[in-house]
């Protein structure tokens, strides 16, 4: 089965023979050079570009999106394909490390021994609702399994189904006219393929992007399985926004315009949405005009699905109901809902801390009014792990405190930045401690690779036996740690790094 068909649902049986045909085009494909397993990911992107057009037409017609954002969405999900086509290239992922025989080793004689990462074998990956290219079929989990040297069973999402066939239909022609082993990448639909997913014994690794209830409820099944298998999950958060004194004092105005942009974009329905401002104390007056002016100039459209409008309802209703808290800007539940902005102070939080922890998946956002700092210090040791966090400050401003809190606590640290916008790059890092995500690693840039990697040595065994990257010849080109020294192949042998940075 290459792939589910529109409309159908994976019956368990069906889900198994997935699985069964993915491992055995793993075992296939698993000792392939980096420079063949690259190509198979930019004929990949190669495939989607060819199939923009119609792509971008089912996915407006799904997901209320717009074609701007959708646009630029699938030009991100090429380039990180292929940029991690050109991180493969390099075999830096591969960390190949020879530690020659030395018998006058400082511990007593040593053996040859040489350790590689390998792929895992058969990843099942979710796909994400709110973002049906980049995070969804052909998204940074399939993408950085692949390659890795995994293969791939991807559950699509019910939120988007004839765009989910249709882009799987794009990477398995892409990676087919490359000459990838059939099954290497398989879509399957529905709930029961899912759980069964998650259960298989044949998988050995779940990438997740989603929510917090749904995520942890299949981490739990992959974690109660007789061999229990890695669940990277990138779960959502709260973004909580700190604003120091003096930045308040010198560009109020423009800070909230700018945390009204960030919290409606996308219609609130980014993991990385803003959804706690930590501003100084203040009166109404100076939050409602800046944000009522800022947010009279966005211009609604529907949510994702009516059960994600309905979830969203839920929770900024019940937020509202919350001791404490009013709504300073009062928005709608509509086909196409206004922003709501409510408000709380410090002492309301320190007294209820589920205040800061509830997220409003939506146009919604939460300020909190602190009047001193030791209460913005006791009120951010309050906070849940999270995805991102940011400081809007000065240069003169002591907030040394502050970061270490804020970097104990989140996988991104922001200055006089906001949080939506998730560049794929080198550095990047998307995830978090729990609940933001399920383990400390990224699911974004060319780091997720390596969530699908696990290392072997190999000891005392013959040069014409060992794998490629850890022979003394090095055929593939790949950089290698010897006795302790790194030794890079020269530039010209390696293509040079993409250079182009998309942001989403």
């Amino acid at each position: 089965m290459n792939q589910a068909l529109l409309g159908e649902r994976t019956t368990a049986a069906q889900l198994s023979s997935a699985v069964d045909a993915a491992h055995a085009a793993f075992l296939e494909a698993r000792t392939i050079s980096p420079a063949t397993r690259a190509k198979w990911l930019d004929a990949v992107a190669a495939a989607l570009e060819a199939d923009a057009g119609s792509l971008i037409d089912v996915a407006c017609k799904e997901t209320h999106l717009g074609s701007q954002r959708l646009t630029g969405e699938l030009r991100r999900t090429i380039f990180q394909l292929q940029l991690l086509a050109e991180e493969i290239r390099g075999g830096e992922h591969l960390d190949a490390t020879v530690d020659h025989a030395d018998p006058d080793w400082g511990m007593g004689p040593r053996p040859d021994i040489r350790r590689m990462n390998v792929p895992l074998g058969v990843v099942g990956v979710f796909g994400a609702s709110n973002f049906p290219f980049a995070f969804s079929v052909a998204g940074g989990d399939t993408a950085s399994a692949l390659a890795a040297g995994c293969a791939v069973v991807h559950k699509g999402h019910d939120g988007h189904p004839e765009l989910a066939a249709r882009t799987a239909a794009a990477v398995t022609r892409g990676l087919g006219d490359a000459g990838a082993p059939a099954g290497l990448f398989t879509l399957v639909t529905g709930r029961e393929a899912g759980v069964a997913l998650v259960e298989h014994p044949r998988v050995k690794a779940i990438g997740f992007t989603g929510s917090t209830a749904g995520g942890r409820a299949l981490m739990d099944r992959a974690a109660a399985r007789p061999e229990p298998i890695p669940f990277f999950g990138e779960l959502g958060g709260i973004n909580a926004v700190v604003v120091t004194p003096s930045a308040w004092a010198e560009r109020r105005d423009t800070i909230l315009a700018e945390y009204a942009a960030s919290f409606t974009m996308g219609m609130g329905q980014f993991c990385t949405k803003p959804g706690l401002l930590f501003v100084p104390a203040c009166a109404d007056e100076e939050l409602q005009a800046p944000l009522g002016d800022a947010l009279a100039t966005v211009r609604p459209h529907p949510l994702l699905t009516e059960r994600l409008a309905a979830g969203f309802e839920g929770s900024v209703r019940s937020m509202a109901e919350r001791s404490g808290v009013r709504e300073l800007i009062q928005g709608s539940f509509d086909a196409t809902p206004r922003p709501t902005v409510l408000v709380a102070e410090a002492s309301a939080a320190l007294s209820e801390p589920e205040l800061l922890r509830n997220e409003m998946f939506g146009p919604a956002s939460l300020v909190v009014r602190y009047s001193n700092d030791d209460e913005l210090q006791a009120i951010v040791d309050l906070l849940e792990g999270q995805l991102t966090t940011a400081i809007h400050g000065t240069a003169d401003d002591a907030v040394d405190e502050l970061v270490e809190k804020l970097t104990e606590r989140s996988g991104r640290v922001l200055w006089n930045a906001w949080p939506t916008g998730v560049t794929v790059s080198y550095a990047q890092h998307h995830g978090g401690p729990y609940p933001a995500a399920s383990s400390a690693s990224t699911s974004v840039g060319t780091a997720a690779i390596r969530r699908f990697l696990r290392p072997v040595a190999f000891q005392g065994w013959p040069q014409d036996r060992l794998p490629e990257p850890l022979r003394d010849a090095n055929p593939w080109g790949v950089p290698q740690r010897v006795d302790g020294n790194w030794e890079r192949p020269s530039l010209g042998s390696v293509q040079q790094p993409v250079q182009k940075v998309v942001t989403a």
